[in-house]
């Protein structure tokens, strides 16, 4: 483990991070808040350990193997967490600096779950950033990295790896800052789109970018109380659902679309069961909330399908209370959690392709019971799956269930109701934010105790960072030469 070069490369990164600081400043001074000086001073203490670690290292010889790659991923999200968490503690909008860390890894994993009672009260400065840590997070910081600081470029797949979410890193270019830029070039046209198309709908210009840099990443962080819902707009809530749903495709998809090759999207499997799965809870949740719940045709499906989206793509965006429908409906919804969004999007959750994969191999056992001699492959768009694949995901559900199971436990002894705390552990590990109980659409986190608010902050990185790349660090020949 070249630990000098991991060290020299965080210090860049903090730098980085540090210059973002700046950006809510002009607002600040527009609105005529004290908010600034907050960000100018967490700009100035992130510099400072920055410029600490990145002078400390100056003659180290960058070389980047697959463990400096998931040491400077994972703690590069720590030191994001910590030093993003700043502003919320200097502005005083938060009383701990647990619960700004918590605001803040929730904001930069992209679960939305926040500590936050009075969110309409925060200076617009604050509110900007919060949505902007959703957006650098949501398409990952680090690839942001790899586009703009070149010499990260030197084993820069290494970074992509751990950093990319599903399966396997599928790459537009062969050059690994080429494909940053290609995926940024994807990420900040779509959210451009959605900002004019909000507008359009009554939002002015800070809520629509706000908003539209929280359904990007798949966030769900909002500048209302009420989240989405407090707009009581048809035709806001309709554009968000869409984006939602096209934040939760692979992003290689949509660069497949705007480069002419929309058939491709078609031909992908996991992008077909992705649309079912959705058009498929949508249906569900209109059959069963047309008794009794909504009057209006209308209205049962605008409310529908919009938290069947926001559930599925687990960006948690709400518009209307969900544990007031039935329990089939809530049982969906966890189901949905669960599954998460394609691979390679920014959403959460398990993954389509993991659920996908992980059927068919069932399937494939079961087969070979009836047919001992066989051979069958399990495959995916018609081509067998490797082995090695096969395992990482049994592997990856075997780590998520036991840390889901090991966290609510956990949760639950610091005298949490245990479906309060079952469902916040769900919720932070597949960075939906929302649950059920306690910590459901119409509720926040501030009444956990500190502690288990730190144990989901870890659980919103170990499900950003799907679980492996954290739980890694903690191997006991991990940091050995």
């Amino acid at each position: 483990m070249n630990i000098r070069a991991v060290l020299r490369l965080l210090g860049a990164l903090i730098l980085f991070l540090s210059g973002t600081l700046l950006i809510p400043v002009p607002l600040g001074l527009f609105d005529g808040d004290s908010s600034h000086w907050a960000f100018i001073t967490a700009a100035l203490t992130g510099a400072f350990g920055g410029l600490a670690l990145f002078g400390w290292t100056r003659n180290s010889h960058i070389e980047l193997g697959h463990r400096e790659g998931f040491a400077i991923v994972t703690l590069g999200w720590v030191f994001f967490g910590l030093v993003g968490a700043l502003p919320y503690y200097f502005a005083g909008s938060v009383p701990t600096f647990v619960d700004a860390v918590f605001e803040s890894i929730s904001g930069f994993t992209t679960t939305g779950a926040t500590i936050l009672t009075d969110i309409e009260i925060l200076p617009r400065s604050l509110l900007l950033w919060r949505a902007l840590t959703h957006w650098m997070g949501g398409m990952g910081i680090i690839v942001l990295s790899l586009a703009i600081l070149p010499f990260l470029g030197v084993g820069g797949m290494q970074l992509f790896r751990a950093e990319v979410p599903g399966p396997t890193a599928d790459r537009l270019s062969p050059r690994i800052q080429d494909t940053a830029k290609l995926l940024w070039g994807v990420y900040v046209g779509l959210t451009a789109a959605e900002v004019v198309l909000l507008m359009f709908g009554g939002m002015d210009w800070f809520e629509a970018v706000c908003h539209a840099f929280a359904t990007l990443a798949t966030g769900g962080f909002s500048t209302k109380n009420a989240s989405v819902g407090g707009f009581n707009s048809s035709y806001i809530e309709y554009v968000i659902t869409v984006f939602m749903f096209l934040a939760g495709v692979n992003f290689t998809l949509h660069f497949a679309w705007l480069t002419g090759k929309p058939l491709k999207a078609f031909r992908n499997e996991e992008f077909r069961w992705y649309t079912l799965i959705s058009l498929g809870a949508i249906l569900f949740l209109v059959l069963f909330n047309s008794f009794g719940v909504y009057d209006s045709l209308a209205d049962n499906i605008r409310y529908s399908s919009f938290q069947a989206v926001s559930i599925m793509t687990t960006t948690g965006f709400g518009t209307a209370d969900y544990e007031l429908w039935s329990f089939g409906c809530q049982v969906l919804l966890l189901l949905l959690m669960f599954i998460g969004g394609s691979a390679g999007s920014t959403g959460g959750g398990a993954k389509v392709s993991r659920v996908l994969l992980i059927v068919k191999h069932a399937g494939v056992q079961i087969w070979r019971l009836v047919h001992p001699h066989g051979v069958k492959r399990v495959k995916l768009d018609g081509r067998p799956v490797p082995e090695t694949v096969l395992q990482s995901i049994l592997g990856f559900f075997a780590l998520y269930l036991l840390l889901t199971g090991g966290a609510s436990v956990i949760i639950a002894a610091m005298g949490v109701e245990p479906v309060t705390a079952a469902a916040s552990v769900i919720a932070s590990i597949g960075n939906i934010g929302p649950g059920l109980g306690e910590v459901g659409p119409t509720d926040n986190y501030a009444h956990l105790p500190e502690m288990g608010k730190a144990l989901l902050a870890f659980c919103m990185l170990a499900g950003r960072l799907e679980i492996f790349t954290v739980l890694a660090l903690f191997y006991p020949g991990f940091w050995r030469r």
